[in-house]
């Protein structure tokens, strides 16, 4: 693989489930990228963090993040711009089979949220990493995601890369070339990442990046050409670590 690699696009979710924004470029350090899933959405009852799969209503609605400001808009327009404030109340929740303790905050965030979904939740800050599933990046070739619209028939996927929900896009030439790259370092802007395992992916990604409306089947049509995991989900795209921080700018 080349020594160094060039970013297509770049994004992350301020607010775990919410859409995936493209970015001009992303901060990254040894957690992850900056600022990406600082917030997520708890069912207190139940002590359990939402899972986009399960709610891809959140898909829908857009967080932005500035200093202790949360903003918060829904598909319908209505929207709530204000400070998300920490309460002293800490609670201690599974998510995926580890116990990530949250900071629930204060605002009017909630209830917007919990009116859009028709359930009750909870706004908390999470601590960096706490609710990412595997290594904190994932990353996507420009020629797996022209490759996948080719064979589905789907040519609005090469510009759906929040789709997703990779960090980055980075210019490839062969469809799943970055399979092979794993254990192996590169550079991308002023960052060095390690590249990982294959990413397993699940029904969010027959979601639209923007409505959160179910409008394809790609989880099946990955499934019959792509490796599987032992739960029969099919790997599309890899995982990375931030071995040098840096900040990753996307050229166009």
């Amino acid at each position: 693989m080349p020594d160094e690699l060039v970013a297509r696009r770049a994004g992350l979710a301020a607010v775990k489930g919410m859409r995936h924004l493209a970015l001009d470029g992303v901060d990254l350090d040894e957690q992850g990228a900056v600022g990406d899933r600082a917030y997520c959405l708890v069912d207190v009852d139940a002590a359990r963090v939402l899972r986009t799969v399960q709610h891809p209503a959140l898909i829908g609605v857009v967080a932005r993040v500035d200093g202790d400001v949360l903003d918060l808009t829904l598909p319908t327009g209505d929207a709530t711009r204000a400070t998300a404030v920490r309460t002293d109340r800490t609670i201690t929740c599974d998510y995926w089979g580890r116990d990530v303790a949250l900071d629930l905050v204060d605002g009017p965030h909630a209830e917007l949220v919990s009116d859009w979904l028709g359930r009750r939740v909870r706004v908390a800050a999470a601590p960096r990493g706490g609710v990412v599933f595997g290594d904190p990046l994932t990353v996507v070739g420009t020629a797996s995601l022209r490759e996948l619209a080719r064979r589905t028939g789907h040519d609005e996927l090469t510009a759906q890369s929040g789709r997703f929900r990779a960090t980055l896009v980075v210019e490839t030439d062969e469809p799943h070339i970055e399979d092979s790259w794993a254990g192996r370092e590169v550079v991308l802007g002023d960052a060095v990442v390690r590249f990982g395992g294959p990413v397993p992916r699940c029904a969010v990604i027959d979601h639209h990046p923007e409505a959160g409306v179910k409008d394809v089947r790609l989880l099946a049509a990955l499934a019959l050409e792509r490796p599987t995991n032992r739960a029969g989900e099919p790997m599309f795209g890899v995982y990375a670590t931030c071995v040098v921080p840096g900040r990753v700018t996307v050229s166009r």
